[in-house]
C-alpha cells in the first residue's frame, strides 16, 4: 500500500514535459532528474520524494524515450495515476518497476489530495476527500515484474528455470 500527497496534472502530460530534450546530453539519470519537470514552475517546490503523480487521459505520450519514467523513478515519484498512458511509457516503466496505476476517475484526484493505492485490492482511497475509487488492476505477469523491481530483476529471478530450452527459429513457428 501506498499512502502519499498528489502532485496534479492534466491530459496528456509528453515526455518532453516530463524531461525537457535540451538534458538528455546528460551522462546519468541523476544529472538529468533535477530537470523533472522543470517548465511546471511549481513541481520542483512541491514534489517531496514518495509523492503521487496524477495524470488524466495519455500521460506519457511523446517521444519514446526511457529517460521519462526513469528521471520520475529517480526523484522518489512513488506511483504515476492517470485515467489512460500511452503504450511505450507504461512499458518503460513497469519494466523499471515503478508503479502505474490507470483509474477512470483520475479527473477526481486535485493537487495535494492525501491518496492510499492499493493495488492488490484494486482501490484508491482519497484521504482529503474520503471516496474510493477503483483502478483497473495490473495484469498478474506486470504485477510479477512490479515485485520484483523490474524486468531485469525478474528475468534474473527466474534464471536456471528454462535451462536447457530450446528457442524456436522462425521457420518453426
Amino acid at each position: 500500500m501506498i499512502k502519499a500527497k498528489t502532485i496534479k496534472f492534466g491530459d496528456n502530460v509528453d515526455t518532453d514535459q516530463i524531461i525537457p530534450a535540451q538534458y538528455l546530453s546528460l551522462s546519468t539519470i541523476q544529472q538529468i532528474a533535477p530537470h523533472t519537470f522543470e517548465f511546471h514552475g511549481n513541481f520542483a517546490n512541491d514534489f517531496k520524494p514518495g509523492d503521487i503523480i496524477c495524470g488524466n487521459d495519455n500521460f506519457g505520450c511523446g517521444s519514446s524515450r526511457e529517460q521519462a519514467p526513469a528521471v520520475l523513478q529517480e526523484r522518489g515519484v512513488s506511483a504515476v495515476i492517470a485515467r489512460s498512458f500511452a503504450r511505450i511509457f507504461y512499458r518503460n516503466a513497469i519494466n523499471i518497476g515503478l508503479l502505474l496505476v490507470e483509474c477512470e476517475k483520475a479527473d477526481e484526484i486535485r493537487h495535494g489530495d492525501v491518496l492510499e493505492i492499493d493495488p492488490q485490492k484494486g482501490v484508491i482511497r482519497n484521504i482529503t476527500t474520503d471516496c474510493n475509487l477503483e483502478i483497473t488492476p495490473l495484469p498478474p505477469f506486470m504485477q510479477e515484474i512490479l515485485n520484483c523491481g523490474g524486468i531485469v530483476k525478474y528475468i534474473d529471478n527466474r534464471r536456471g528455470q528454462y535451462d536447457g530450452l530450446e528457442c524456436k527459429s522462425i521457420s518453426e513457428i
